[in-house]
C-alpha cells in the first residue's frame, strides 16, 4: 500500500482501470483500501460494476425474429435509394 492513501479523485481516475483488472497489485490494494472506507466511491464502485454486468447480459439477448425484419428492410430500402442516387 502507499504511504499515501488515495483520495477519491484519484480512486475515480482509476476506477475503470481497476474494474478491469488493469492495476498492478498495490495498486488495486490502494483502491480496495479506499473502498472500503468511502461510502461514496464504494457506492460508485458497485454501480458501474452492476452496470458492466446488465450490459454484458443484455448483448447475450437474441433479438425478435420482427425487428430483424424490420432492420433488413430499412438497411434494403437504404441500399435501394443508395443505388439509385449513383446511376
Amino acid at each position: 500500500m502507499s504511504a499515501r492513501p488515495l483520495d477519491c479523485e484519484e480512486v475515480i481516475e482509476r476506477l475503470f482501470e481497476y474494474l478491469d483488472r488493469e492495476l498492478d497489485e498495490r495498486q488495486i490494494a490502494d483502491i480496495e483500501h479506499h473502498l472500503a472506507r468511502c461510502r461514496d466511491c464504494f457506492t460508485r464502485a458497485q454501480f458501474e460494476t452492476r452496470l458492466r454486468a446488465r450490459v454484458s447480459a443484455a448483448g447475450t439477448v437474441t433479438a425478435p425474429p420482427r425487428l430483424h425484419q424490420r432492420i433488413r428492410q430499412l438497411l434494403d430500402r437504404f441500399n435501394d435509394g443508395e443505388a439509385n442516387t449513383h446511376h
